[in-house]
């Protein structure tokens, strides 16, 4: 069922990456096939997916979808291709593949991640797009205050400064929530942002399962390092405790942490009500994030 319902999202956004890339016989070539090589790796397709699954269930003009979709997914991209550097994690695996810098160079994986950023928010303004230039321009600011020093890089800021350190619950939460949680958050109002059905406490619900995913999904990373193989989870299994940050495990112990993962795909789905059966794939989702095993 899970498959029926997220296969068909995950394809789409796949054909459109595949489509808004800039093509491998482009110049510069070797920054092209970096670009390409990072964003068209197999992956889950979390953030896209919300998006289209969040329109979609808003009655958004299918048109309207692709861009959004697209340009979450290149700065989720950018953000991993940063985060694997030497200066950042240092890591050699990613999606079972080498790092960027480690299939090209570092400083080619630098500049891969400088022109996704980019490209994400040309993704945005697509001059065929329905959406009209009051909503795109919304659509802009949601994504850039997401990716910025008030999300997700600030999380990464937050995250390097807590290696070492021993946190509070409230402390690695507040991490995660910019780290993880902003860009999911912004998949799904992006979502909302194509859609017609425009309510301010329907927002405000989309956020808080938003939210609640977006640190679900972190914890259940948080597991999987302790617990996961390495051939299946695409990256190297305790590469946590190697770098001795802080995690949901270290604070909760792993029953604490798989407990909390469940309480919040539970209170995610409770946040869905108002959308009833339209919300059943936003619903799969969060059952997926906290099930799955990479």
């Amino acid at each position: 069922m899970l498959q029926k319902q997220l296969g068909p999202l995950r394809a789409r956004a796949d054909a459109a990456l595949e489509s808004f890339l800039p093509n491998v016989e482009t110049p510069p070539l070797r920054l092209h096939a970096a670009m390409r090589y990072a964003v068209l790796a197999p992956g889950k397709r979390i953030r896209p997916i919300l998006t289209y699954a969040t329109g979609l269930a808003l009655h958004a003009a299918d048109a309207a979808l692709d861009g959004p979709a697209i340009a979450v997914e290149l700065i989720h991209a950018y953000s991993l291709i940063h985060d694997d550097l030497p200066a950042m994690d240092d890591d050699d695996l990613r999606r079972g593949r080498p790092t960027c810098h480690r299939q090209f160079d570092e400083a080619t994986a630098i500049l891969a991640g400088d022109a996704l950023q980019a490209l994400a928010f040309d993704a945005l303004l697509t001059p065929d797009a329905p959406s009209s230039a009051e909503t795109r321009l919304e659509m802009v600011q949601t994504l850039a205050h997401a990716s910025g020093s008030t999300g997700m890089a600030g999380g990464q800021a937050l995250d390097l400064a807590a290696v070492g350190q021993r946190l509070t619950l409230e402390e690695l939460e507040n991490i995660h929530n910019h780290k993880t949680g902003a860009l999911i958050q912004a998949s799904v109002m992006l979502g909302y942002l194509a859609g017609t059905d425009r309510d301010p406490d329907l927002a405000e619900r989309l956020r808080r399962y938003a939210q609640c995913i977006g640190l679900a999904f972190q914890v259940q990373d948080d597991i999987l390092d302790v617990e996961g193989d390495t051939t299946v989870i695409g990256k190297p299994q305790g590469s946590d405790a190697e770098l001795d940050k802080p995690t949901y495990p270290n604070i909760l112990g792993l029953d604490g942490a798989k407990a909390t993962a469940r309480e919040l795909c539970e209170e995610a789905i409770a946040c869905l009500d108002p959308l009833a059966e339209r919300a059943s794939t936003l619903a799969m989702i969060a059952d997926y994030i906290v099930r799955r095993d990479r």
